[in-house]
């Protein structure tokens, strides 16, 4: 199949005029999550400046990276910078979105890139024949589709996304669920495994642990304490071992969390208490 450039559809933009910015991880957050999240937020991203004056031309066409392929990428709109400030390490510039500009595509464009280098702001007419649209979708991206309950294995700052956006498809697939989990720490390895029952289900408890990142637990509360909320966003991952329907009664639910924190000696060398 003959792919198609996305030259082909940039209308008006002049790319001799446009800085491609290729936004991507930045230690703390996906960009995809921040597009989907705040648009404020997400501009934002367009208005930092490094130690350079990287934005140099009159354009931004901003697009941000996937969570989990590299080479693509969801488009986040042309900004046209109306003023530079010179101040590096700041939001030094001011800049609008040029809705006439492929306006129609934004959160609904993705498209296949794969830059040399690690530089993110980019001449736009050098690599413009390099990148050729994969999808334009009916409707705007809203966040990552459900990948199935054992299939979940997302950090925590993944997973604020998906609770505080009210991703339709996660919380229709987990509030009707009871469960057993395991949250790692992704750099120290040890574990902590938990429950999710009585009234309330999966959906609910994923909102707790959202909300204040520990879920109450005392291990995870000393962890977020000592290394912070960042450090807990994204070191933090969290898994489904087991999963049932609403009623399932309590009592199989601990017996199998109790029985799961054996098997992974969260007791002796991770981060449950009793």
């Amino acid at each position: 199949m003959t792919a198609i450039p996305l030259r082909s559809i940039i209308g008006d933009l002049d790319p001799a005029k446009s800085k491609l910015h290729c936004a991507v991880y930045n230690g703390t957050d996906h960009p995809i999550d921040v597009l989907t999240r705040s648009w404020e937020e997400w501009v934002d991203w367009s208005r930092w400046r490094p130690a350079r004056n990287e934005f140099n031309r009159q354009f931004i066409f901003a697009m941000a990276r996937d969570r989990n392929d590299p080479s693509l990428w969801l488009f986040g709109g042309v900004f046209e910078v109306k003023s530079r400030g010179d101040k590096p390490y700041e939001h030094s510039y001011r800049i609008v979105l040029r809705d006439d500009l492929m306006g129609p595509y934004i959160k609904r464009l993705w498209v296949r890139f794969r830059p040399t280098g690690r530089a993110i702001r980019l001449n736009m007419e050098t690599y413009l024949d390099d990148i050729e649209v994969v999808s334009i979708e009916k409707v705007p991206y809203t966040g990552e589709p459900f990948p199935g309950h054992n299939r979940i294995n997302h950090s925590l700052g993944v997973l604020e996304t998906a609770v505080t956006q009210e991703w339709n498809d996660w919380r229709g697939a987990l509030q009707y669920m009871k469960g057993v989990y395991v949250i790692h720490d992704v750099e120290t390895g040890e574990a902590y495994v938990g429950a999710a029952y009585g009234e309330t289900g999966i959906w609910a408890r994923l909102r707790e642990y959202v909300e204040g990142l520990h879920g109450n637990n005392v291990a995870l509360k000393e962890l977020v304490g000592r290394k912070g909320a960042d450090y807990a966003r994204s070191n933090l991952r969290f898994t489904l071992l087991e999963f049932w329907a609403m009623r399932t009664p309590d009592q199989e639910v601990w017996d199998r969390e109790s029985y799961w924190k054996d098997v992974l000696l969260t007791r002796q060398f991770g981060l449950n208490k009793n």
